[in-house]
């Protein structure tokens, strides 16, 4: 089954609508779906809840759309490289539910997985803790925390074929699969397009079962959060 649309504008636009819950992948700004983003911003969807690790950089990533207020809420586990986003949580204009890295990933998983919930030391006796469950399992507390899903996930694919196989490099696989497998709805941008089975089947990192529709996007300008040089040495 080919699973191909033509831009990111098609893909999006009979599957998003105000109030959802989207996950966006990627981890920094290394692996996010850079053209579905901007897709998304384009289409004016608002009042958004969105799981992702990171919310962009002022101008880049989920940066866009806080720009133009279509995010309502934010579930993330790292949001230090925005100032935009600090001004909007600060101000009460912004909600956030903020998560330990591990424990966001593992959320995520477990929606996927179809595990509703699961119990971790991680957060016991800080805030995070404040209003969960809390079991003792041989004699150590852990806190309950619920799985997340999403109506719709966004993610970017190194490599992809026509029916939807995906797989990601590097960096780009932290948190892109497990979205992938966590949305009722799954939509990949792909950097290098093949012919179905083309790719290795023990190479696949997200089957396509999981996958809605592709949009081919080759050549993307891939930004860098920090850049940092090494001083010339002395002649």
């Amino acid at each position: 089954m080919d699973k191909i649309v033509k831009d990111a504008r098609s893909a999006l636009a009979d599957v998003v609508k105000d109030g959802m819950t989207l996950m966006c992948g990627g981890f920094g700004l290394c692996g996010i779906p850079q053209v579905l983003i901007v897709a998304l911003r384009d289409l004016g969807v608002k009042n958004l809840t969105v799981i992702s690790n990171n919310a962009g950089v002022d101008g880049g990533g989920l940066g866009l759309l806080l720009e133009t207020r279509q995010i309502r809420k934010m579930v993330s586990s790292y949001v230090g490289e925005n100032k935009l986003f600090e001004q909007q949580y600060l101000s009460g204009e912004l909600e956030l539910e903020f998560n330990p890295q591990g424990t966001l990933a593992e959320r995520i998983r477990a929606g996927g997985a179809g595990i509703p919930a699961f119990f971790t030391k991680t957060g016991v006796g800080t805030i995070i803790a404040e209003g969960k469950e809390l079991r003792e399992f041989d004699g150590a507390t852990y806190v309950m925390e619920r799985a997340l899903t999403a109506d719709v996930s966004l993610v970017h694919a190194w490599k992809g074929d026509t029916e939807g196989n995906l797989v990601y490099r590097k960096t780009a696989r932290n948190f892109n699969p497990m979205m992938a497998a966590a949305g009722k709805v799954t939509v990949a941008e792909v950097e290098h397009l093949v012919p179905a089975g083309e790719i290795d089947p023990d190479g696949i990192h997200t089957p396509g079962i999981f996958i809605h529709s592709i949009v081919h996007t080759p050549n993307i300008v891939k930004a860098i959060e920090k850049r940092t040089t090494r001083p010339p040495a002395a002649a």
